[in-house]
């Protein structure tokens, strides 16, 4: 029994365990840089907004609620990720930022991974505007007084990235009982916040099925060039496979 679990360890969890234990072995806390960052800000807009003077400022650059103008969620969103919820421990918010967000900044790189983060968070963003105009009456929808309630802050980015990075290293199960998880949460809480996690996560595998028909089309046009090559076709000029004439 023993030697399955471990063999469905090194299965599930191998590459990503390497990747990411080369990396801080290797670097240490010089391959989180991002990461770092990230904590300290979450940190820092935590404190800030607990002081009686920073509440509103907090609200005024990284809250936001569905009855924002657009353009003015969308300029928040950014900092957005990084405002934890104030009902919430924020110790949980910051543990989930450095231990995603690192194996994300690892295994993906800072670009990418903020990219995949941004994106999460703005699925989330935009289907609380589209559930409150759908109304509570369809399984969508969401109730109006949701207008009013903050986004989720770091958490919808932190579940589009886990599944995001569980897709790159074949981690199948860990990636599907994440969706399961948020999955149990609106079952057992309906709330704008799972939901909301739900949405990143639609979003992030849209990604994920748009990168692989990339992926799909590019390896079907490099298996064409090479079958022109085998065939004495030689291919055009531009092309990966191409070659100059042999000269006899």
């Amino acid at each position: 029994m023993s030697g399955a679990l471990g063999g469905f360890a090194r299965r599930e969890w191998g590459p990503l365990f390497t990747t990411v234990r080369t990396a801080l072995v290797t670097r240490r806390w010089r391959a989180v840089p991002m990461t770092l960052a990230a904590v300290c800000l979450t940190a820092l807009f935590q404190v800030v907004q607990n002081q009686d003077w920073g509440y509103q400022p907090v609200q005024n650059i990284g809250s936001v609620r569905a009855e924002d103008p657009l353009w003015l969620a969308l300029l928040r969103t950014p900092l957005s990720l990084f405002v934890p919820a104030l009902d919430l421990p924020v110790w949980g918010a910051l543990a989930q930022v450095l231990l995603v967000f690192g194996i994300a900044e690892i295994c993906l790189g800072r670009g990418r991974t903020l990219a995949v983060a941004y994106l999460a968070t703005l699925c989330g963003t935009l289907y609380a505007r589209v559930g409150i105009a759908l109304g509570p009456g369809t399984p969508l929808g969401l109730p109006a007084g949701d207008a009013q309630v903050v986004d989720t802050g770091p958490s919808a980015a932190v579940v589009g990235l886990a599944v995001y990075v569980c897709r790159r290293y074949r981690a199948h199960w860990t990636g599907a009982a994440v969706v399961v998880a948020m999955i149990v949460e609106v079952i057992v809480k309906p709330n704008l916040a799972g939901k909301e996690h739900l949405a990143a996560i639609a979003g992030v595998l849209v990604l994920i099925a748009v990168e692989a028909w990339r992926e799909r089309g590019r390896e079907r046009k490099r298996g064409q060039e090479l079958k022109r090559g085998q065939e004495g076709v030689e291919p055009r000029p531009g092309t990966r496979s191409w070659k100059p004439p042999i000269k006899s």
